[in-house]
């Protein structure tokens, strides 16, 4: 396929092409794969600027996504590549292989620089959802930290910048100027531009911005971050999104309720524990869900009111395929048994994907964490569904790109199924704070291309 790149995908390769450092915070769906290896061979074949290139990115993404996008242009099948993936003797079998670009999972990040950052070859590494960096204390951010010294160029991709909170920033932006923009360290970062928000004692639980520091950080980034914002620059159906509101009758709120505050249930003759505040989070979310799991990882079934909320917009959907995200394996294990008639299937292999685009599953079902990033399903259907909210804002925003991206010609539904009066409630308010605060991120380093759609 001959590949005619949009203005805007014109400006973001060449942002990578004319910056030896940079980020890319480009809204899903616009296509920052082939922007990415379309600069890559610039760099690889035009201007000798690279030789080697590593790239980093969720396993699913580094195995298939690179390679398939490689083999769809036909101006990029001159770049061979390699993927590091499968055993330890695959891994070294594809480390060995003579070629342009090498795949590896983030997490054999920190295996492949234990073993090979004495015989480091790459001169570019690029970092495909780089959020996956943001925490400064994880082995992945050290070990890729370690070898910044000995690549020439380095590349941030991401449709989330900041999932959580603006201190998400700090280790991404790390990676590409070593501390000169946002501080060398994080306690630098913290001290000057956030406040205690939340403590116990010389512990800091949770950090919030000091006024003008979203302002200030926007502007010390700008240089060499660019964002792009998808309706901007695709015409898109509509995403519309819904809460799915239902409520508990009094006996079972009760129950709730008293385990919200006592943090102590007893079901079946099971005495249920929460243990700290995370841990009641957890069992609370459970618990609206329709169980709870004991200390054993036992499940005790509460009510189906979900799943029967779950049964309604299923036959609202008139016969459309649906895609249902869910999170905890024991309600989809329900889900499976619940709605068997429809033949449901958890996505999983290439084959499962094909299928869903062809529209032949009824009802596909995905966690979100392994589902989030780079699966192109929007061939499939334009319904989505969410047994319940997440606290993610970065998978919740990844999940709707599955279908809400290029290609749909459909209005995409999105519901939610949240129990009144629950932490489902905090959660949606939560997510949605976060979502609010990211969009101030990249509408501040927003990329202004004449002619958005050419």
């Amino acid at each position: 396929m001959k590949y005619t790149p949009h203005r805007y995908q014109q400006h973001a390769g060449n942002h990578i092409v004319f910056n030896t450092h940079c980020g890319l915070f480009l809204d899903m769906g616009l296509g920052k794969t082939v922007i990415t290896l379309t600069a890559i061979y610039r760099l690889l074949f035009q201007y000798l600027a690279a030789s080697k290139v590593l790239v980093i990115a969720p396993k699913r993404v580094a195995e298939n996504v690179w390679t398939v996008e490689r083999d769809k242009w036909d101006h990029l099948k001159r770049i061979d590549i390699s993927r590091i993936a499968g055993t330890e003797r695959q891994r070294i079998k594809a480390l060995s292989a003579d070629a342009h670009v090498y795949t590896i999972s983030r997490d054999n990040i920190a295996w492949l620089v234990a073993n090979y950052k004495l015989r480091w070859k790459w001169d570019m590494i690029i970092v495909d959802e780089s959020s996956s960096f943001k925490n400064h204390n994880s082995n992945r951010f050290k070990a890729l930290r370690s070898v910044l010294d000995h690549a020439y160029r380095v590349v941030l991709l991401t449709g989330t910048p900041a999932p959580n909170s603006l201190i998400d920033l700090w280790a991404q932006i790390y990676l590409l100027d070593q501390g000169e923009r946002l501080g060398s360290t994080i306690t630098w970062f913290r001290e000057n531009l956030f406040s205690p928000a939340s403590s116990n004692g010389h512990v800091v639980y949770k950090y919030e911005p000091k006024p003008g520091t979203d302002k200030k950080i926007h502007k010390l980034i700008g240089d060499i971050c660019i964002s792009m914002d998808a309706d901007d620059y695709l015409k898109l159906p509509k995403l519309i999104e819904r809460a799915h509101e239902i409520e508990l009758p009094e006996n079972t709120m009760k129950l709730y309720k008293k385990f919200e505050r006592e943090k102590i249930a007893e079901l079946a003759g099971k005495e249920i524990t929460a243990i700290n505040a995370a841990a009641l989070s957890m069992k609370l979310q459970q618990f609206a869900n329709g169980f709870v799991y004991d200390e054993d990882k036992q499940a005790h079934d509460i009510h189906s009111y979900k799943l029967e909320a779950l049964d309604e917009l299923i036959e609202a959907a008139n016969g459309n395929p649906v895609l249902l995200f869910y999170w905890f394996k024991h309600d989809i294990k329900r889900i499976l048994k619940r709605f068997s008639k429809l033949k449901p299937r958890i996505l999983k292999s290439a084959q499962d994907l094909q299928d869903w685009n062809k529209r032949k599953i009824d009802l596909a079902c995905l966690h979100p964490a392994s589902g989030g990033h780079g699966l192109n399903l929007q061939d499939g259907g334009n319904y989505i569904l969410w047994y319940g909210p997440i606290w993610s804002a970065e998978l919740r925003l990844q999940a709707l790109k599955r279908l809400h991206r290029q290609g749909q010609k459909f209005t995409v539904l999105s519901h939610t199924i949240a129990v009144k009066g629950t932490i489902d409630e905090d959660m949606i308010e939560a997510v949605a704070q976060k979502i609010s605060s990211q969009k101030a991120l990249i509408d501040a380093v927003k990329a202004r291309v004449y002619g958005h759609s050419k």
